[in-house]
């Protein structure tokens, strides 16, 4: 059969283009009407080409999912914006989005009293929308940000790749909305808060953006607290007050106080327990012991598990073992969650009880969110959290070292002291226990006149502590005073 010119033809190539959506909503918080605009959709990123030294324009590289919400009417010199994204790494930011700071809210119910399908949203009164614009942020391959045809998206799954394109999407946006005299924060959770910190050194050094402050949420800032590496005896202790926590929670304690009980599981972890760590065999008989029956009264665990574990209480094997007397795993992510699983003779659970309560409530509430009340079309799935990017997360920048951002946080601070920091910890919090928390800030590298820069607060909840209904109210208060407070001076 002849070709025809058609055939002949090269296909044009399509470039790729921002496909964002704008909304109008009006929301009442406290006898006030909030109207807002609502945009959201993909940013295309593209990288500056140059062939033999010349310029040879600008390459798409990948679209970045965002949703923006801006108030009408508002001064933007003097009306702040909050870009705030979640961890994983490969989770999307639908956790905070839909769970703490957005205009609407999903409905997740919590322990013993989860939401059922197909679950649903409700306004939020107590978003931050009322004191900051917000802007959420997917990484490439979550949500429905992708890299662009023909180019990897495993580029961009490793800490200084997140960094320059999100800090990227950051420049963008600030730009291309008039922004740069706005005051601005930072908010992450989790790895979020590694971006963060890593995010205010980068946006100052690379683009000469001086931010206000970052609010850090259930934080990772040092690696090295929280992984259990052959030895490395660090995270032991700093994992032991929130395993006392989570004993507590759990009826194991009586009726002691859980200050009480944090304040005796601190002061150890703080002395006596890296001290037998560190003697290993040169403990004494009855030194041993003494550590074994403390240990064992403070994490609820029996005293000859202790001893059997060389004092070495590992967190998974923690939340497998704390209640399997009651055939029940605990959440990693939030350790008043309790689970079943397959056998109860498992060294580690199969499943956190956490994930499994709440990640469908959230899936549904943003996937209806998106498509039926901001109107954004996109067959996409929208990926909550990949477990495939956290698989492939590259930290290639800390070969032979562990990860660590406590430098480019006191980096970022002893350049710009009136950048201010907001810590949120939960006390039932597994994954990234208060205690590193505030042993890492300890690290930080800077003078005793801006240690008042940081405030830190305490929940009695866990990882997504917002999803405990009185912690979600006072961390809603809690980061609305950082705000009004870091702006006003």
């Amino acid at each position: 059969m002849a070709q025809t010119d058609a055939d002949d033809e090269a296909t044009p190539v399509v470039e790729p283009t921002d496909d964002l959506v704008s909304t109008s909503h009006s929301l009442t918080v406290r006898r006030r009407k909030l109207n807002y605009t609502a945009t959201t959709g993909r940013v295309v990123l593209r990288q500056e080409v140059t062939t033999d030294g010349k310029f040879d324009g600008h390459q798409a590289k990948a679209e970045v999912f965002i949703t923006a919400y801006t108030l009408d009417g508002a001064d933007p010199a003097r009306r702040p914006v909050t870009f705030a994204f979640n961890g994983g790494p490969g989770s999307a930011s639908v956790w905070l989005h839909l769970g703490l700071f957005g205009p609407r809210r999903v409905v997740s119910g919590d322990v013993g009293d989860l939401a059922a399908p197909p679950y649903g949203l409700v306004d939020n009164t107590e978003t931050l929308l009322a004191h900051s614009d917000l802007v959420f942020i997917d990484p490439v391959s979550t949500g429905y940000s992708r890299a662009v045809k023909g180019e990897k998206a495993d580029q961009f799954h490793g800490f200084g790749a997140d960094i320059e394109s999100v800090g990227e999407v950051i420049r963008l946006w600030t730009s291309r909305n008039g922004r740069w005299i706005s005051p601005k924060f930072l908010a992450g959770e989790s790895y979020g808060t590694t971006r963060a910190a890593g995010l205010a050194h980068h946006l100052q050094t690379r683009r000469g953006m001086y931010l206000n402050g970052l609010i850090l949420i259930s934080s990772v800032l040092d690696f090295g607290t929280l992984y259990f590496t052959p030895g490395n005896d660090t995270p032991y202790p700093l994992f032991l007050p929130s395993y006392a926590a989570i004993a507590h929670y759990h009826g194991l304690h009586g009726d002691r106080p859980l200050r009480e009980v944090l304040d005796e599981a601190e002061a150890f972890a703080a002395r006596d327990y890296p001290y037998a760590l560190a003697r290993g065999s040169r403990l004494s008989t009855e030194e041993r012991e003494a550590a074994v029956a403390t240990l064992a009264r403070l994490t609820g665990l029996s005293p000859d598990y202790v001893d059997r574990v060389d004092l070495r209480v590992e967190h998974v094997r923690f939340f497998t073992e704390l209640l399997r007397h009651r055939k029940q795993t605990v959440g990693r992510l939030d350790g008043r969650f309790t689970g079943w699983d397959t056998d109860y003779g498992r060294e580690r659970f199969s499943d956190d009880p956490t994930s499994a309560g709440i990640m469908g409530a959230y899936t549904a509430g943003m996937n209806h969110y998106l498509h039926a009340e901001l109107a954004y079309p996109n067959d996409l799935p929208y990926e909550v959290l990949s477990f495939e990017v956290n698989r492939s997360w590259s930290f290639k920048e800390f070969e032979n070292a562990h990860v660590t951002v406590t430098d480019k946080l006191s980096a970022a601070m002893r350049a710009n002291p009136h950048l201010r920091v907001h810590v949120a910890s939960g006390y039932h919090d597994g994954a990234t226990p208060y205690f590193a928390t505030e042993h890492s800030l300890a690290q930080l590298d800077i003078p005793a006149e801006l240690r008042d820069n940081i405030e830190v607060c305490y929940y009695e909840a866990g990882h997504m502590m917002y999803v405990h209904e009185p912690s979600r109210l006072r961390q809603s208060k809690d980061i609305a005073a950082f705000i009004g407070k870091t702006v006003s001076g």
